[in-house]
């Protein structure tokens, strides 16, 4: 199938940036040019936030059945468009065919978890302390139209945790989508199109990210923020959304540790920890990436996991039996050759990898590095990419503070047999989201955001819809 050039979709029309402009999208596989997007500008981001007000006064009035029979349409319609979508994302963003797939499928299935929980946005009665004839009530009600701004490494997965969330909740939503990966995206925004979404309920722009970011935070018709990306935007964002008194939830970057227990069983954790170290390239802001392992097993658990990394197949996304793709965009490739250097010049061991593969698209080895340094960059930088950073311990006190050093706390990974050591790590590892003896798992009924400098808000659980509701008390007086 071809890439298509993607268009904006403002007031339920896909339609050109209204000067004409639009940026190069490039297959990270080969570097060529497949396909252009369009660059909008404050008169296309005018309409949107117009036609965003008008969707929000008619979707607030839609009952929770009728939004989740239009919400529920939109999945059956990413079920049945999984093969197409599934290789624009690949062609625009990398990642191996199976992966991109297993996205596009995953987003069906939280449209529909989000579909059934708007019906469980209750209120409550609450009694008067005086008079029986005094009705006190608790209403909970959609704060309005959303801006939300999303990432390249999970262009559908990043948008329909904001996108299903904020529509179960009664919002309208402007979306600025990532200019590098818009195609998928916007397949995602058409299947809701599809479904019979009123125009102007969901926008979808593209174009310069402090441009857009600027504009719609400060303007009055938004009401709520939502930012998925790294730590320092973050913080630029919500301070932003402050001045303005806007409702924020933030899921910004991770550094998350593994912690491997003396007792762990290492062949389910090379295989877990591993696995998820290497998909989509590393570019998972769950990603495992320090590696904290004890060191009566660090020696077999490294060989392990680089006995796991140079068994990868390395390659273009759709090609039959590739595991792991190319990086996003040359930037990653440059930042992968840093962290190396800095590692191997403060005495890390190089166990696989190290290396850019080939000089077309950007490859790079799965790298594992034994006896990384504290001070090393990659111990202290959020990597994003496919390299894993291994040191030892000999108390489990000492990974628990390595754990909690730097000030993310995303997500974090641990194995161990003992239900002590297990329940010590649930209690005081200071992340959002920690697994233990398994891989990552995340589901639309569970919670999903970090603590500390990881953000704040949730967006996956009853707890998502929370941060698209306003809440507030009603008493009514007998005349």
């Amino acid at each position: 199938m071809g890439y298509p050039d993607t268009q904006l979709f403002i007031n339920g029309e896909w339609q050109h940036a209204a000067d004409g402009r639009s940026l190069p999208v490039r297959n990270p596989a080969d570097g060529r040019e497949i396909g252009r997007v369009a660059h909008a500008g404050l008169a296309d981001l005018d309409r949107a936030l117009e036609s965003s007000q008008r969707g929000f006064v008619a979707w607030r009035e839609f009952t929770p059945a009728q939004r989740s029979k239009v919400m529920r349409k939109a999945a059956e319609l990413m079920r049945a468009q999984a093969d197409s979508i599934a290789t624009l994302l690949t062609l625009e963003q990398g990642k191996p065919l199976s992966e991109a797939k297993g996205e596009t499928l995953a987003a069906a299935e939280i449209i529909e978890w989000f579909a059934e929980e708007g019906f469980r946005v209750y209120g409550r009665i609450v009694p008067h302390r005086s008079s029986l004839s005094t009705r006190q009530m608790v209403i909970k009600d959609p704060v309005g139209p959303v801006a939300a701004f999303t990432p390249w490494n999970f262009p559908i997965n990043q948008v329909v945790r904001k996108v299903a969330a904020a529509l179960a909740a009664g919002c309208s939503i402007i979306v600025k989508a990532p200019e590098e990966t818009p195609a998928s995206p916007a397949a995602l925004v058409k299947a809701f199109q599809e479904a019979g979404l009123p125009e102007g309920v969901l926008n979808l722009v593209y174009g310069d990210p402090a441009e857009i970011s600027g504009y719609l935070i400060a303007h009055p018709v938004i009401r709520k923020v939502t930012f998925t990306g790294s730590t320092p935007v973050g913080k630029q964002l919500a301070s932003l959304a402050g001045t303005h008194m806007k409702r924020v939830s933030m899921e910004l970057g991770g550094h998350a540790p593994v912690i491997v227990c003396e007792d762990a069983d290492i062949d389910l954790a090379v295989k877990c920890a591993g696995a998820a170290k290497f998909r989509n390239a590393g570019q998972v802001c769950i990603s495992p990436t320090r590696f904290l392992v004890h060191e009566s097993i660090r020696q077999d658990f490294a060989h392990a996991v680089a006995d796991f990394a140079r068994g990868l197949k390395t390659g273009d996304g759709l090609a039959e039996g590739t595991q792991m793709g190319p990086l996003a965009n040359s930037r990653r490739l440059s930042a992968m050759s840093e962290l190396h250097h800095d590692a191997v010049n403060k005495g890390a061991k190089v166990l696989a990898g190290g290396h850019r593969i080939g000089d077309v698209g950007n490859f790079w080895a799965p790298t594992v590095l034994d006896d990384v340094a504290l001070d090393a960059r990659i111990f202290n930088d959020e990597p994003f990419g496919p390299m894993a950073a291994i040191r030892g311990f000999e108390r489990l006190e000492e990974a628990i503070g390595e754990a909690n050093r730097l000030p993310y706390g995303l997500a974090g990974y641990a194995f161990t047999r003992s239900l002590v050591n297990a329940d010590i790590l649930s209690r005081r590892v200071e992340v959002g989201m920690l697994w233990m003896n398994m891989p990552a798992m995340p589901s639309a009924e569970l919670p999903f955001g970090g603590v500390r400098d990881s953000g704040y808000g949730s967006e996956g659980g009853p707890e998502a819809l929370d941060c698209y509701l306003n809440v507030r008390a009603v008493a009514i007086a007998h005349a």
